[in-house]
């Protein structure tokens, strides 16, 4: 049967050799796991570094599958080209191909990675019995930053991520008087809502406080998170935002930096009875800007938060700790 993940965010420690569980390791040597991924720019990193690579240390053989130009293997993990489609709706309706292009892999699990290949998983499922497990995820990319800056959001960069909420409290403070540095880096949806995003810039009166950058590679991110002194995610309040845990927030605290986040179900609880960094109101733009505004006037309180921050994902939540549980349902997976 198939089977619905949605682990834990995953940082980039990679497991130990005494944080590895003998047993899994045991049941599950020389299982073949293959990635499904729609990721076309280089490698996709949620596949590649968060699970197919720190699965090798428990004995699994994977490969990531995709329209990307990688080919061959990349630290043991295999990288199979696919053919690419002009269109999201293309990938969808040539799902079939797809899954006879990850019947050639001949793996035991099929690792789906994004919901427009839901209906390769589905025919791999139910044509062929093969074991399918779908990731519920987010995508990233990261950014180049070459200054330091006061705040830093990485991620989609729209509306409904709350850009232009953040934007709105940027200016707020402006006229308040308060000049606050920020840099956005993350990918638009296409070249029209860039140049919408650059426009609002100079229409709010602060291109002067805000950076745009463009992607870099995923091994730049640990080093352009570090330079900012605070992280932002003011997601909003959708459906899609309901459910899923936002990684940023765990990368930026793995990086030292404390958090001023959305209040929203999915992340609220890695919150609660800890002093990592604070949580407004979905769309509060006064709530924002005064979060922001008291968290730089107290230096003493980002250093003891990031602090914080750092030592809970270097004992908890990284790819060490949670590793298992993937390869765990994995387990499960195999005895359906």
């Amino acid at each position: 049967m198939a089977q619905f993940a949605s682990p834990a965010p995953l940082t980039e420690t990679q497991p130990s050799r005494n944080s590895l569980r003998p047993d899994l390791a045991l049941r599950l040597r020389g299982v073949r796991v293959c990635h499904l991924t729609p990721t076309e720019r280089g490698r996709d990193e949620r596949a590649f570094t968060r699970e197919a690579l720190p699965s090798l240390a428990y004995g699994l053989r994977a490969c990531i599958l995709g329209p990307h130009s990688l080919s061959g293997p990349i630290k043991e993990v295999e990288f199979v080209p696919s053919p690419k489609c002009r269109s999201r709706l293309t990938r969808i309706l040539l799902a079939a191909r797809l899954a006879f292009w990850a019947l050639k892999q001949d793996a035991d699990i099929y690792h789906i990675h994004n919901p427009e290949l839901i209906p390769a998983g589905l025919v791999l499922r139910v044509f062929f019995r093969r074991k399918v497990v779908y990731d519920t995820r987010e995508d990233f990319p990261s950014m180049m930053l070459t200054k330091t800056y006061d705040l830093v959001y990485r991620g989609g960069l729209s509306e409904r991520a709350g850009t232009f909420i953040l934007l709105n409290a940027i200016r707020l403070l402006w006229n308040r008087g308060v000049a606050v540095r920020l840099l956005l880096f993350g990918y638009t949806d296409n070249a029209q809502a860039e140049q919408f995003l650059k426009d609002s810039l100079i229409s709010y009166g602060i291109n002067h406080l805000v950076t745009l950058r463009g992607t870099i590679s995923h091994e730049q991110m640990a080093s352009t998170l570090s330079l900012a002194r605070i992280a932002v995610c003011p997601l909003q309040k959708i459906p899609k935002f309901m459910n899923n845990i936002p990684v940023k927030v765990f990368e930026s605290w793995a990086c030292g930096l404390p958090v001023i986040a959305t209040d929203l179900p999915p992340i609220r609880p890695f919150f609660a009875g800890r002093k990592l960094g604070m949580l407004v109101k979905p769309g509060d733009i006064h709530g924002l800007a005064n979060a922001i505004c008291q968290m730089l006037a107290a230096p003493d309180l980002i250093e003891e938060y990031g602090r914080r921050a750092r030592r809970l994902v270097v004992e908890r939540y990284n790819t060490a700790m949670e590793i298992p549980k993937l390869l765990s349902l994995y387990e499960r997976v195999l005895a359906c």
